[in-house]
């Protein structure tokens, strides 16, 4: 073995004429090269004759030379139906004393020396699907040999199927087993066949070879015929195993299971039996069954029987708290007595091992003792076998100390007393705790009532396990059936007779394929149980945590939470399209990999499907959000997929990713095929940034949201809710907030991260909910943001009812004030508003007219205009006052938005002006309209936009004060002692050069430090950029030494009579010179404007908006289209597109509307919808046009995408960003 093999012999000459006959022993004699010291045996046979089938007990070679002895223990068969159907075994010598052990114990227990070959051997289970094609099944014999980097098995037949009588048929999957002693890792598999029988030729998809003992499990793509007649005519392959699709885990173990079944009457049975085994912590294996197959289940756990198994399981620790062991009935005579259960392990060295019994000693059926067919078991003692260095063998026995006890557990399980609540499907439970969980049980015999889980009535159970701990959760499900399944479960109360603790999980929800989210399995936790959720962390992060080994004292926060607060991990939402294209498709796992400078890349982000999808279909556009590493500057993108055969092609048209913490969005068209044998046969592509369309959509912060649901009853909810955010420098959109599955439950706090706009300091939060679903009545308690760069919490209080029959106003919106450090961040008021209607004929109207008011710190949400003081409203040269009260303040108002919906006999209405009077800020603001809001009159328009006529006072001044503040780096030499001087460049002209001085007396620019100077000067407009010198403060040129540097990381510009700020990221050094000519120059890199300054630039405008409908077929719509327009300073509100008696939106024409606003600064987005109503609402928008008829400024926002419920992404509302 040390030197290399004797190659394969057949043994002929026996010292018995027959040979291998039952309970003899052959001589051979082999003559052969030395080979040193023997390290393992293969052994087998052909298969051929009338009983092939043969139990080997052992193998002893003496060498003659040496004259040592070799035991190689075998006592398996080499059979084809009998074990896991091998006719081949490799063996490994053990020592002597084992074996001397077995023979002496005269067949008393079944000999154990299995658990030392398994060990010493690896069992791989080959999985072999076959192609689903015509024909590609094959009834040849098929042949396998792995290659590992030490040794090959040597050739492995298939026989024996784990899972189909007829092997290798088409679409189909086989399992069989194969043991190998030490190849090393698994390098390439060979796979043929012998080319014989009828349809030969077969199609072979791919192999997976997964070793438990090694913990790893490779796949051996192939893709290809093994056949004769097709593709190069090859019957046997060599394949490699494709890296992508490798999964690593924790290795197995192997365990030695003996099950001794009792010796009374009736003892035995034929159901299928399983076993779970439990370390501390609750840390568990996988359940077991102990039979392959119909033939063992018959064969085993007989009367009086001992029946021994050897497992490989995940690795539990060093002690086994409990076991359970049960079957799922089933069969004729399927009641069993099981007497014990034992359990051997070998020692970590591999010199001995150690056994564990556990006792049971009684049933486990139906209609014996109390009925149940699972049982948990605890050991009562160990014996430990050790080999000592002399050869001898040293056995300890001992019993465990305090093992588990066995707790009874009373569950009270209540269904809601509503209609339709009760069910008659079977309900199955698991409850959870710290050490570990029951398994699943049934919940069969109610205690209270004959017909259990009807409307309104409590059910108990008792049920009987190992001392689960402290309980935290339960699973609850049930399978379905009978008449009725639908279940209303209102909650379930679980007392520890033992401990006399109760735990109470609350439920209120359907589990029904029909209502709700359509789930029959809930998850529960118990109700003062704070640690992780499931709901917490995003599925993206894969993050594999056993079920049962949630730590119950770990802190609250999810790992998500604390990579996002460190920076570390960002959001990547990425989309991508599949082309149209034959053979577009793949099922194949796409990945991407985001690339920074110099090496920073994020790991592969798998972009796997939602369930349900199974394939990346022709044409269909895939969403995903993925966290990955925030590698800086995107440099690259490398996207591909784990497809390695033929087949795997993929075109993958284009790929679109957001990265909302640096606000761009990247767009690449590729139209690129990924694929073995399309194109230029890779199945991964670099793409380079540059390529991409980069598109600003304005950078998003995260923020930990936290919702704390009210612990009323029936306070959760399955309806929709939407939250805006408002803050001192803009608002949010609605935002849907997901449910998940399982947020919103009474008595929860659901945290999740969410993107919200750069919009701090926060002030308001509107809340809404859509009041549908099958439970649409919400108590909302609070939710708290947290900004997750900065630790800001924001806490939002409201603490009743969001719904129509529950809450006294019937209201499903509601709106609180920020508290930030226990500050209420906005003031209570009551809004009374003036409202003048001109003395003009046909001036007044009897439609609905609602308004939102917009200020400093947001928008009022609508406000019907409906209690006026007069009981006619809006007639001809009347004044109507509505009164608001609860409302919070919005500060300075700026515009208010008007409309009415044009119902009733002449609804066009003449407005002369609106009085808003804030009774907190004690402050009138007047809004002047003096026109029409009518179909007939003026533009058309039902809406208008009105400034505030206050604010028209504020004259700009010619001279103005400028604040500069500098802030010094906080790094070695970055302060100086000299002085600095400024420029300022502006919109309207250069200002002088300031002159920031430093003294001895007062030191300026210290490390670290924010320094403030004052100086009045020309307004000099908006500030593009500003020019920074360093020069000495004596003005000599001697004292300008070369390497005095100031490092200076940040300047901000205030312009003191609007108060709007203009921020200079430096982070650089300037150089002492004398000369005014060497400077750097920094460009503006974010201003936020004062309130003041947005306020004054608010002046009507009219926007030509030009839509282009593209030119494929069935491009036009006929449904009613609406847009809305985004710019620096608000936006338009959504308005309808309409024109009298005009076919509009046809294929491949412009349209074009005039819509009237107050000017909203900058265009930033443009929102366009349409309503899906109509014969073909499917809509190809090209691109949309809108001009400033004021500036003359045109911003175009391409689209070129449907908007149709049936095509691509089926959104019939998208986002538009401007191409510059």
């Amino acid at each position: 073995m040390e030197r290399g093999d004797t190659g394969e012999r057949q043994l002929k000459r026996s010292n018995n004429l027959n040979k291998f006959e039952k309970g003899q022993v052959d001589v051979f004699t082999i003559k052969a090269i030395d080979l040193g010291e023997l390290k393992k045996l293969r052994i087998r046979h052909d298969n051929s004759g009338t009983s092939p089938s043969w139990f080997l007990e052992r193998v002893e070679i003496i060498d003659l030379k040496e004259s040592t002895t070799y035991y190689f223990p075998c006592q398996r068969w080499l059979a084809v139906e009998e074990d896991d159907g091998q006719i081949a075994r490799e063996l490994v010598p053990v020592d002597e004393a084992f074996v001397k052990k077995d023979s002496e114990n005269d067949g008393q227990s079944p000999a154990t020396l299995g658990l030392e070959q398994k060990a010493k051997s690896t069992t791989y289970t080959v999985k072999v699907k076959t192609g689903d094609k015509k024909n590609a099944g094959t009834d040849a014999n098929v042949f396998i040999t792995l290659y590992g980097s030490k040794d090959d098995t040597g050739i492995v037949s298939l026989k024996a199927s784990k899972i189909n009588k007829n092997k290798f048929e088409r679409g189909k999957v086989d399992e069989f087993t194969v043991e190998s002693v030490d190849i090393g890792d698994l390098k390439k598999i060979k796979i043929g066949h012998d080319n014989k029988g009828n349809s030969t030729g077969w199609f072979l998809e791919w192999v997976e070879i997964d070793a438990p003992s090694l913990g790893q499990c490779l796949k051996f793509p192939c893709g290809r015929w093994l056949d004769k007649s097709e593709d190069d005519g090859a019957v046997e392959r060599i394949i490699f195993p494709a890296d992508l699709q490798t999964i690593e885990y924790i290795p197995f173990v192997p365990y030695e299971i003996t099950v001794y079944t009792s010796d009374i009457f009736g003892a035995g049975t034929d159901a299928d039996v399983f076993i779970v085994l439990y370390g501390s912590d609750g840390i568990c294996t996988q359940q077991k069954s102990l039979c392959l197959n119909k033939r063992e289940q018959r064969m085993y756990f007989e009367r009086n029987s001992v029946n021994q198994f050897i497992v490989e399981l995940e690795d539990v620790g060093d002690i086994i708290e409990k076991i359970r062991i049960g079957h799922k009935g089933g069969g004729l005579n399927s009641g069993w007595h099981l007497d014990r259960v034992t359990i051997r392990r070998l020692l970590p060295n591999g010199k001995g091992s150690e056994t564990v019994t556990f006792p049971c000693e009684r049933w486990l059926a139906k209609s014996e003792d109390d009925g149940e067919t699972v049982r948990e078991l605890v050991p009562s003692d160990i014996f430990t076998e050790k080999l000592m260095k002399d050869g001898t063998l040293k056995q300890i026995e001992e019993e465990v100390e305090d093992p588990l006890e066995v707790h009874t557990y009373k569950i009270s399980v209540f269904t809601g007393d509503i209609y339709g609540a009760g069910t008659d499907a079977n309900v199955f439970l698991n409850i959870y705790g710290d050490m570990g969980d029951m398994g699943e049980r049934k919940l069969s015999k109610s205690e209270t009532n004959f017909n259990k889980f009807e409307r309104g009535q409590e059910d108990t159970f008792t049920i009987q396990a190992v001392d689960l701990g402290i309980l935290y959760k339960i699973k609850i499900r049930h399978d379905n059936s009978m008449f009725s399944p639908d279940w209303f479960l209102e909650k379930v109360e679980i007392l520890d007779e033992t401990t006399e603790e109760s735990f109470v999980f609350l439920c209120e929800r359907w589990l029904s394929k029909k209502k709700e989210d359509k789930k029959i399995e809930r998850t529960l936790y118990e109700q003062s149980y704070d640690g992780e959720r499931n709901s917490l962390d995003d599925s993206s992060l894969s993050v594999s945590s056993q079920d049962s080994s949630a730590n119950l004292k770990e802190p609250k926060k999810s790992s998500l939470v604390k990579a996002a607060e460190e920076g570390s991990l960002i959001p990547y939402h990425i989309t991508v399209t599949t082309g149209t294209e034959y053979d577009s498709s793949t099922d194949s796992r796409v990945f991407i990999i985001i690339m920074g400078p110099q090496k920073v890349q994020t790991e592969r982000l798998w972009l796997d499907l939602p369930e349900g999808k199974d394939e990346f279909a022709d044409g269909s556009v895939e969403k995903f959000s993925v966290w990955g590493l925030d590698v800086g500057e995107i440099k690259k993108v490398e996207v591909g997929h784990d497809g390695a055969t033929p087949e795997s092609c993929w075109l993958m048209e284009e790929l679109t990713i957001v990265v909302p913490t640096k606000g761009v969005m990247y767009n690449f068209v590729c139209k690129c095929w990924l694929a073995r044998d399309k194109g230029d046969g890779l199945t991964s592509r670099i793409l380079n940034i540059l390529d991409a369309e980069c598109v600003n959509i304005g950078i998003k912060i995260l923020y930990e949201v936290t919702v704390v649901t009210g612990d009323i009853e029936s306070g959760g909810t399955d309806a929709n809710i939407f939250m805006t955010v408002f803050g001192s420098n803009g608002n949010t959109e609605e935002m849907l907030l997901e449910k998940n599955g399982d947020r919103f439950e009474r008595g929860q706090e659901d945290s999740f991260i969410m993107e919200i706009a750069d919009i701090a300091p926060l002030r308001k939060m509107r809340i809404r909910t859509d009041g549908k679903g099958t439970r649409p009545h919400w108590f909302m308690e609070r939710i708290t943001l947290r900004n997750l760069t900065n630790q800001e919490v924001a806490t939002f209080t409201y603490g009743d009812w969001l719904s129509k029959l529950k809450n006294a106003t019937g209201s499903l919106v509601c709106e609180m004030p920020a508290v930030i450090n226990d500050e209420q961040m906005m003031e209570d008021t009551t809004y009374t508003l003036q409202v003048k209607t001109s003395d003009i004929g046909g001036a007044g109207t009897d439609a609905n007219v609602s308004l939102i008011l917009f200020g400093e710190y947001g928008d009022s949400g609508t406000l019907p205009l409906k209690e006026s003081n007069k009981s006619n409203k809006f007639e001809r040269n009347q004044m109507d006052e509505f009164s608001f009260s609860e409302m919070l303040s919005l500060g300075d108002l700026c515009k208010v938005r008007i409309w009415h919906d044009n119902k009733g006999i002449a609804p066009g209405w003449h407005l002369e002006y609106i009085d808003v009077m804030d009774s907190a800020m004690d402050k009138t603001f007047r809004f002047q309209c003096d026109r029409w809001l009518a179909k007939g009159e003026d533009d058309g328009q039902l809406i208008r936009e009105l400034a505030c006529a206050n604010n028209d006072i504020l004259e700009l001044k010619e001279r103005t004060a400028y604040e500069i503040e500098t802030v010094t780096s906080d790094r070695e030499d970055a302060d100086t002692k000299e002085n600095i001087w400024i420029i300022l460049e502006g919109k309207m002209g250069r200002s002088k050069e300031f002159l920031m001085e430093n003294s001895s007396k007062k030191r300026r620019f210290e490390r670290g430090a924010t320094d403030t100077f004052q100086f009045s000067s020309k307004n000099v407009g908006d500030i593009a950029a500003i020019c920074v010198g360093h020069c000495p403060k004596d003005g000599k040129k001697s004292s300008a030494k070369a390497d005095v540097f100031w490092h200076v990381q940040e300047i901000i510009v205030t312009e003191m009579e609007l108060c709007n700020k203009y921020y200079f990221r430096c982070n650089a050094k300037i150089p002492l010179r004398y000369k005014r000519r060497d400077y750097k120059v920094f460009e503006c890199a974010k201003v936020t404007e004062s309130f003041a300054s947005k306020a004054r630039s608010l002046v009507p405008v009219k926007y030509e908006t030009i839509v282009v409908t593209g030119f494929e077929k069935g491009a036009g719509t006929d449904a009613n289209v609406f847009i809305t327009i985004y710019g620096l300073n608000g936006d338009s509100g959504r308005r309808a597109l309409k024109q009298k008696f005009r076919n509009l939106f046809e294929r491949g024409k412009t349209n074009r509307f005039y819509l009237e606003t107050l000017d909203m600064g900058e265009l930033k987005k443009v929102r366009i919808e349409h309503d899906n109503s109509g014969l073909a609402p499917g809509w190809l928008v090209e691109r949309v046009e809108i001009t400033n008829s004021a500036t003359g400024v045109t911003t175009i926002f391409p689209c070129g995408k449907w908007l149709d419920e049936n095509r691509g992404d089926g959104l019939i509302c998208r986002d538009l960003f401007p191409r510059y």
